[in-house]
């Protein structure tokens, strides 16, 4: 007796049926990182956001006091620290930008070219993003030491008597931690823009050195323009690790409580929740435009990448 095959529309419906230990499968796999995002995540900055209209000490919910928006008029007004922040912070972006961010793009259109022992440079020149940015901060902080660190022991080879400190002169240290920034920003950009190149057709290459460009035309003409998603996402994480700028902040400046000449915004939240005299309001309306402002950014980005596919 012959069996009646089953119908296309049968097979759909016994494919899409779960079982019921694939639903709690699926709703462990699901909820428990949707349930720790909301409550580790979202739960903090709507409470951040709440927390911003009032003034607290940290201590005691009953002291809470709903002030409205003096928190943030007496931070575009009269808190001193605020603006030397934003400074900082757009130097920050600026620095990162110009230099550190250009560098790890020619060092991956280098290394795509194949040369020899490019396995090699790839791995030396990433290392520093394996380490996190508190290792980082320690192993420069171990450089700059004014009596026994690297750099000055370098600088008194050549002749130079002067100990100078790199962390503490309030002139030199902001620029201090900027490079030790970029030593790891680097590497980062780099395997960015490999992975783009990696996938980069290379007829494109061919046909533009046929019509007589040389590299630096090739990439500029014909490689930078057609890896353009590559390029926003490197813009979107620069300007991110430039607002979120803290991990090696804080080591070398010594903890809590800012140096002169390394305020941040990072900084002044922490100092205000915190520190030895807790603001919760006055941190809360900084963490709430530092969010405004990385929203601004990620929202740029989302924008250009839903464009992209409606084109």
């Amino acid at each position: 007796m012959s069996s009646v095959p089953p119908s296309l529309r049968t097979i759909r419906k016994r494919a899409r049926s779960l079982g019921r230990g694939d639903r709690i499968f699926l709703t462990v796999l699901i909820g428990i990182p949707l349930a720790a995002l909301l409550f580790f995540v979202w739960l903090p900055a709507l409470a951040s956001i709440a927390l911003s209209f009032t003034t607290w000490d940290g201590i005691e919910l009953t002291d809470i006091q709903w002030i409205g928006l003096e928190n943030y008029k007496e931070i575009f007004t009269n808190y001193p620290p605020f603006w030397p922040a934003v400074q900082h912070n757009v130097i920050w972006l600026l620095f990162t930008a110009l230099l550190p961010t250009p560098f790890g793009i020619f060092l991956a259109y280098q290394l795509d070219r194949k040369i020899r022992f490019t396995r090699i440079y790839q791995t030396a020149i990433f290392l520093p993003m394996v380490l996190s940015l508190a290792v980082v901060g320690f192993i420069w902080e171990i450089i700059y030491n004014p009596d026994t660190g690297l750099l000055n022991g370098l600088l008194n080879s050549v002749g130079s008597s002067e100990h100078i400190d790199w962390l503490g002169n309030p002139d030199l240290n902001l620029w201090a931690v900027l490079v030790a920034s970029a030593w790891r920003h680097t590497g980062y950009i780099m395997i960015l823009y490999l992975a783009g190149l990696k996938g980069f057709d290379p007829a494109l290459k061919e046909a533009a050195s046929l019509d007589g460009a040389n590299g630096r035309q090739t990439f500029l003409r014909v490689v930078f323009p057609a890896l353009k998603p590559v390029n926003i996402i490197i813009l979107v994480v620069t300007v991110m690790e430039s607002l979120r700028a803290f991990d090696i902040v804080y080591v070398l400046g010594g903890g809590v409580g800012s140096k002169p000449g390394m305020e941040l915004l990072s900084l002044l939240i922490t100092d205000n929740i915190i520190g030895e005299s807790s603001h919760i309001g006055y941190g809360s309306a900084l963490a709430v435009i530092l969010l405004l402002v990385s929203l601004a950014a990620i929202g740029t980005f989302l924008f250009q990448t839903v464009r992209k596919e409606d084109q």
